[in-house]
């Protein structure tokens, strides 16, 4: 038995299609569905046991025997939530409350911290899992606050050194299906592919420091697919643990960004350059670089997409397909 928290969700739901496909078995899909339609996110999927979050620990210790492994995604996400108390209960508690079960029962745990954790990047993006490094890191918003709480917590415990698999994984821009429902969250490729399609132009952050031109802010663009790829060999890698970088390894602009989805929709690349909000220019990300030297060096060799690959992918798959659902 398999346990995916935040399955409705867009990694979540992308994870258990690609479960379902290489052939995992009782799949049990953790989430809440709400009033709207992410319903539809999983419903291509085959059998599944279905739980909601206030049933989970009550799940848990009904089956702890039948368990071969928790993938936990289920989180608040959006950086700009500022009700703490609902971070810390969803991000922070939760997981350390997945992490002491787990050790108390040896099942492998893999868990999504984010690149969030890194701030502004003053540390460099190394995933290096000692108390001391992840302490030194500063998050600029409530939600990489507490994906960081959680990494320091679980390296003061367990050193990342448990009895059973245990794993992070710091997600950097993940793109791709399943993620229309985050709505101002969703990835700058899904937004950007939609004011393209609804004014013929994008719309870019101008820059605010002299050495970055406007839209020449860089980020580690991932597509969605290759962070399960990550997910699922680290589950079929038990003796694999550590806090591990999950992003290309290669920062791209905004504006490749943009041109590549022009192209792949065969429009013409305009581009117009407006102001930052003050809410968003002191927290804002200028650089961000997936180290991938760790990841490597524990076996995972699988290429990850460019971005003008997994634009193409996204949108002549699924954004300008009939059906884009996964």
């Amino acid at each position: 038995m398999y346990i995916v928290t935040g399955a409705t969700g867009f990694i979540g739901s992308c994870l258990l299609a690609e479960m379902q496909k290489r052939g995992y078995q009782d799949i049990v899909a953790v989430d809440t569905f709400g009033n709207g339609s992410k319903w539809r996110n999983i419903a291509k999927r085959g059998a599944l046991q279905l739980v909601f979050p206030h049933q989970l620990q009550g799940f848990l210790d009904a089956n702890k025997a039948a368990i071969g492994g928790i993938l936990h995604l289920g989180a608040i996400s959006s950086t700009t939530e500022t009700d703490v108390d609902c971070i810390v209960e969803n991000n922070f508690q939760l997981t350390i409350s997945l992490f002491n079960f787990c050790q108390s029962n040896s099942i492998p745990l893999v868990y999504a911290s984010s690149a969030a954790t890194y701030g502004d990047g003053g540390q460099g993006f190394y995933d290096r899992d000692d108390l001391e490094f992840i302490s030194s890191l500063r998050p600029l918003n409530p939600y990489g606050w507490s994906k960081n709480a959680v990494d320091k917590y679980i390296a003061a415990h367990s050193h990342f050194a448990a009895s059973s698999q245990l794993v992070g994984l710091k997600f950097f821009n993940v793109y791709g299906p399943n993620e229309y429902h985050k709505g101002q969250q969703m990835s700058v490729v899904r937004h950007f592919f939609d004011q393209f399609r609804t004014t013929g132009r994008v719309r870019l952050f101008k820059s605010y420091r002299d050495d970055c031109a406007d839209g020449e802010q860089r980020r580690d663009f991932v597509w969605v697919g290759d962070c399960v790829n990550v997910m699922l060999w680290m589950l079929e890698h038990p003796k694999v643990s550590g806090l591990f970088n999950v992003g290309t390894g290669c920062a791209t602009s905004y504006n490749v960004v943009a041109q590549s989805i022009a192209h792949s929709m065969g429009v013409e690349p305009v581009i117009e350059y407006i102001e930052m909000p003050d809410s968003v220019r002191h927290q804002y990300q200028y650089f961000t670089q997936a180290d991938l030297t760790k990841l490597r060096a524990v076996g995972y060799d699988k290429p990850f997409l460019s971005v003008p690959e997994g634009v193409e992918r996204y949108v002549k798959g699924f954004l300008t397909a009939n059906d884009s659902y996964l």
